[in-house]
């Protein structure tokens, strides 16, 4: 939770500004409060205006605009060179705080015109290392549907049909989780999900998908189900205490299952399904780059061309095809 009342006004009116046009999730918009104050207490230090070098006792409610329009290019490289040499943070992580300075910037200097110069208009990022994300072959994902599906529980139907979804349509965790029964058209075969920045999308589910939500809808509660804030009576994966399925619960879920197909829970999450999704997809399926951007709800196609990559065996298969192999 972000407490107004430690910040200044300048930074509630930018996470206010966050919230209600840029349409940004709850969870960034406590990124970019950390951020700021990480940001803000390291200027108070760099500027002498207080002699607290530990962060957890520095104040920044009082940081004053005067000081905010002090703030130079140069400030703002060495508040990056003390996260890189003091704080080991890596390239992604200073690229984060990056993009948070760069937007509250902007924010003042054009939208409520506050400052007068934006300190963080040639603000670069720094170069990222393009990492290939892990992800499950085809016969381990099969080996994960397979022991999911014939696991002896209570909850099997229920627990098969989350990592049916993960595996066939690319979801986030909070996706999955924040699935309401009415948003699955059985008819046409879609579901709408809600995902980063509140946005919604249409993801279309094969039969799989389909056949294993209507087995788990066969058996789910349907007396004494919650009616709460979480509205869990609306919800399509509930836990034992009859209540909205939490991130934390079906990430254990996921794990459980991994270690009973004997697959590696320090190399593979629910995360690493989604990627699993995505990978198959696009070397199994043929599937164009734009549409996978579409299906994941990724932004950008920067994003989406990670999954673009090839395994070994594909690579080798193209060199045995060249016409001039066998000469």
């Amino acid at each position: 939770m972000i407490n107004a009342q430690q910040n200044p006004e300048f930074v509630n009116s930018f996470l206010n500004y966050s919230i209600t046009i840029l349409n940004k999730s709850p969870n960034s918009v406590k990124e970019y409060n950390y951020d700021l104050t990480m940001f803000l207490k390291y200027m108070k230090i760099h500027f002498k205006l207080t002699n607290e070098t530990d962060f957890h006792n520095i104040s920044i409610k009082d940081f004053s605009l005067d000081i905010l329009k002090k703030i130079t290019l140069e400030d703002i490289h060495s508040f990056l060179s003390y996260l890189a040499l003091k704080q080991k943070a890596s390239p992604a992580t200073r690229a984060r705080k990056i993009s948070t300075i760069r937007i509250f910037f902007s924010y003042l200097s054009q939208k409520i015109n506050l400052i007068e110069t934006n300190p963080a208009q040639n603000l670069e990022t720094p170069k990222l290392d393009k990492r290939m994300p892990k992800y499950l072959s085809l016969d381990d994902s099969r080996k994960l549907l397979n022991v999911t599906a014939n696991e002896e529980d209570e909850n099997n139907e229920r627990d098969y049909a989350i990592i049916t979804l993960f595996l066939n349509c690319g979801l986030r965790l909070s996706e999955l989780v924040g699935i309401d029964i009415k948003d699955i058209d059985f008819e046409e075969y879609k579901l709408n999900v809600i995902g980063k920045g509140n946005k919604e999308r249409t993801i279309y589910l094969n039969k799989s998908c389909i056949k294993a939500i209507k087995e788990y809808l066969y058996v789910r509660p349907k007396e004494g189900v919650k009616n709460d804030s979480k509205n869990s009576d609306k919800a399509l994966f509930l836990s034992k205490r009859k209540e909205r399925i939490s991130n934390r619960s079906v990430q254990y879920i996921v794990e459980k299952e991994l270690l009973r197909a004997g697959l590696d829970t320090s190399k593979y999450s629910v995360h690493k399904l989604r990627h699993t999704a995505a990978t198959l997809m696009y070397q199994y399926g043929n599937v164009d780059i734009r549409a996978l951007q579409e299906l994941l709800g990724h932004e950008s196609i920067s994003t989406t061309e990670i999954y673009t990559h090839v395994s070994n065996e594909q690579v080798r298969n193209a060199v045995e095809q060249n016409p001039l192999s066998n000469i």
